[in-house]
């Protein structure tokens, strides 16, 4: 008889997410355990109570959701997570805190259906955060060209160098953009633009925007008003606006929340899994082919 499918859901936060709660009930978790205010001191009882309770042959009908909207206290889960495991003990876990992972990887794709990624010029606005990065790795993993652009050179240049390690070869520049006409320097060239900034935070005026003649693509992640980028709707999806393709943040949640539930899904299908930016990417990919 199949075990119940029994997902953990660690939450940095104090209340777990419902948003994440909701989806993982409409991808088929049977029983969702939910701990929130998890410390990564607390990591590894909770996660040997998942691993211990089952024998090998049926730890695939548990898995491990970490959550919270503070990225980097997700990444620390993650790696707490994945250090108490040891074989042939350990489950499948999916980090997607603050949506990064999930957020990142429709943006890119969003990006793909209109311009090939290989060779082709990306600017990631407020590149130093966490959907930033990931989008920026994750373009660079495709043979694009990144440009990282945050208000700090330093900081977007420590970004770089840190993608840099992750995917060898990958090419990226570091900008600074702390005025318009600095993000118009940076966006020369520039075929795709993502803002992937701070919420209610413009990063791309719609003057730069119009005045870009080589973008080609615009995808705002933001919709909290002001909006990231200067005329772009929060629902627009695939709207041409100055004869340039633009997505707004509702435009690219469609896309978002598929590749959410399938990674939730996917989960289930095996205990060793672990699910990050190119993992949950690379998900995407099957699901728009």
């Amino acid at each position: 008889m199949a075990k119940p499918k029994i997902l953990l859901q660690l939450d940095s936060d104090p209340h777990p997410s419902v948003f994440d709660a909701v989806v993982a009930i409409d991808a088929g978790v049977e029983r969702l355990l939910q701990y929130g205010g998890v410390t990564p001191e607390q990591v590894t009882g909770l996660v040997h109570g998942a691993m211990f309770t089952r024998g090998p042959q049926d730890l695939a009908s548990t898995a491990i959701f970490i959550g919270g909207s503070n990225v980097e206290r997700g990444e620390e889960l993650l790696r707490r997570t994945t250090a108490a495991f040891f074989d042939p003990l350990r489950v499948s876990v999916l980090l997607d805190a603050n949506g990064c992972n999930t957020t990142a990887a429709a943006a890119v794709l969003a990006a793909a259906r209109h311009v090939p990624l290989a060779g082709a010029t990306a600017v990631v606005l407020g590149g130093t955060g966490p959907v930033g990065q990931r989008a920026a790795r994750l373009l660079a993993s495709q043979g694009a060209q990144v440009r990282v652009a945050s208000r700090s050179h330093e900081k977007a240049a420590a970004v770089c160098r840190a993608i840099a390690e992750q995917q060898p070869g990958a090419k990226l520049t570091p900008v600074r953009c702390q005025s318009a006409p600095e993000t118009a320097s940076a966006l020369d060239g520039a075929a795709i633009a993502i803002a992937a900034g701070a919420a209610g935070v413009e990063l791309l005026p719609a003057d730069v925007r119009r005045n870009c003649v080589s973008l080609q693509v615009a995808i705002d992640l933001n919709a909290v008003p002001p909006l990231g980028i200067g005329g772009v709707q929060p629902t627009d999806k695939a709207r041409e606006l100055d004869g340039v393709v633009c997505y707004g943040a509702i435009g690219v949640g469609g896309t978002k929340m598929k590749i959410h539930r399938a990674a939730i899904e996917r989960l289930f299908t095996t205990n060793n899994l672990v699910l990050d930016a190119p993992e949950v990417f690379a998900i995407g990919q099957q699901l728009a082919s």
